[in-house]
């Protein structure tokens, strides 16, 4: 005799959640990539999140530009350069502009699996150290400095920018931000050097306070680098707003010359007939 087969649904296991999510776990071996869960779960923008998966699972000296996540999101450019926004003040991105053996001055892109934290010692090693400047003569000493006044002194020296040739309006805009942050206190060479961007902004028809508030928020709690690089960033890697089309006055349209019928005179009408006067039966004055 054949056994007898029961149809019943095996009892599920005692440890499984009667709702919300249940995870099959698979071991991956290879093509994977590890993030914190204080990323994974970080509450705010979807698109936050999911930029930042995608960039710690590239390769080192992959392009994070606004121009190549767009390529590969559907997203445009608007809610792009916002992710890296928000990536760069809550620590995780960062942009150093370094100098390179050739002499050349580049913008270099660091991610960190956490904001703030050390380079892992078992990981890829720590972003590289920029060239210290060449010796001065003995009859000129100088004082030591430290890497990051270096590189500040060498994007000077990169494109100086007299001050009196900037545009005065979008200096006092960038003078004024010491007064939201106190830490974005400019001297007057980066001020020139950031003051294009500013009249760019200007031109586009955005508000001097607008630019102040977009400059000054949602700051990193502590600066990696100079304020004016933080501020370049900015300027440079957000979109210019679309500018409003110029209001249309539309003009009323100027009615044709007509020749009265009673008293030959010339008036503006839109067909042939007679004047006001005539019509009003005002014959003497029409005729005078």
């Amino acid at each position: 005799m054949a056994d007898s087969q029961s149809n019943a649904r095996l009892r599920a296991d005692a440890g499984a959640p009667t709702s919300g999510v249940i995870h099959v776990r698979t071991r991956l071996t290879a093509d994977f990539t590890v993030i914190s869960n204080a990323l994974a779960q970080r509450r705010g923008s979807a698109v936050t999140v999911g930029v930042a998966a995608y960039i710690s699972s590239l390769p080192d000296g992959s392009s994070v530009s606004i121009a190549a996540l767009c390529e590969h999101f559907s997203e445009g450019e608007i809610l792009i350069s916002r992710a890296l926004r928000e990536l760069e003040a809550t620590g995780y991105l960062e942009r150093r502009r370094e100098r390179l053996p050739s002499g050349q001055i580049r913008t270099r892109t660091y991610f960190y699996d956490i904001p703030g934290g050390d380079p892992d010692p078992d990981g890829p090693p720590a972003p590289p150290k920029p060239r210290r400047p060449r010796k001065q003569p003995a009859a000129a000493a100088t004082t030591p400095t430290t890497a990051q006044e270096t590189v500040h002194a060498a994007a000077q020296a990169e494109a100086p920018v007299p001050l009196a040739d900037a545009d005065p309006q979008a200096v006092a805009v960038l003078t004024s931000l010491r007064r939201v942050d106190p830490r974005l206190i400019l001297s007057g060479q980066e001020a020139a050097r950031l003051a294009p961007a500013v009249s760019q902004w200007l031109a586009a028809g955005v508000e001097a306070p607008q630019i102040t508030e977009f400059l000054t928020a949602r700051l990193p709690d502590r600066f990696r680098a100079r304020p004016a690089g933080i501020l370049a960033f900015r300027l440079r890697e957000t979109p210019l707003p679309t500018p409003p089309p110029p209001a249309r006055t539309d003009r009323p349209a100027v009615l044709p010359f007509q020749t009265c019928d009673g008293c030959d005179r010339a008036f503006r009408a839109p067909e042939p007939g007679r004047c006001r006067d005539c019509r009003s039966g005002n014959h003497l004055r029409a005729a005078g």
